[in-house]
């Protein structure tokens, strides 16, 4: 699938999500504080959403980032061939996204594959889910995860586990990014 089609079906499956919500353009951007405008660009095709954005969707919605992604996609079997696999880019803030085993009602954990480029910054200002069990392992680079009052400074090789509450945010080394593993369980 090309970046056009996929962004025509992100839009089209968030626009179906704020009507299944009975939720209005302006109900849902004082609930996401996404402003209106953005909002109707977004669901017309004409921007790709930021991580950011997509994020405090899927806050207002009660679901990850992994499931409303697998939700555009069509994924129906267990074996997932690398070329199968999505992959999003978030050039705003250096962030790529392959999605390795997509949310399914049938099990707990997804996992994704997660690069940002060096001094790449994300920051989240409240979880999906509250609460979410999450691992992470880095493959390469540094990374700065800050969740709340915690900070947790990741090398090659460390792994980390946390439930997903409050602020967060990730910021990879300036010089050499960070690559990880990121496993998400639903509860």
């Amino acid at each position: 699938m090309n970046n056009q089609d996929y962004r025509e079906k992100l839009a089209a499956r968030l626009a179906a999500l704020r009507l299944q919500h009975n939720r209005s353009l302006e109900d849902l951007s004082t609930a996401s504080g996404i402003s209106r405008a953005s909002l109707s660009r977004i669901e017309r095709g004409e921007v790709s959403p930021t991580a950011e954005v997509l994020n405090q969707l899927c806050s207002v919605y009660g679901m990850t980032m992994s499931r409303l992604i697998s939700e555009v996609e069509q994924v129906a079997d267990n074996l997932f061939r690398a070329g199968e696999q999505s992959l999003w880019h978030d050039e705003h803030s250096g962030f790529e996204r392959r999605l390795l085993i997509p949310p399914s009602n049938a099990f707990r954990c997804e996992m994704i594959d997660g690069k940002l480029r060096p001094g790449a910054y994300i920051e989240y200002l409240q979880p999906p889910v509250q609460g979410l069990e999450q691992y992470i392992w880095l493959h390469a680079g540094e990374l700065i995860i800050t969740m709340n009052a915690e900070t947790w400074h990741l090398k090659k090789g460390d792994s980390l586990r946390f439930h997903l509450s409050g602020t967060s945010s990730f910021r990879a080394h300036e010089n050499l990014g960070a690559h990880y593993i990121l496993v998400v369980c639903k509860s």
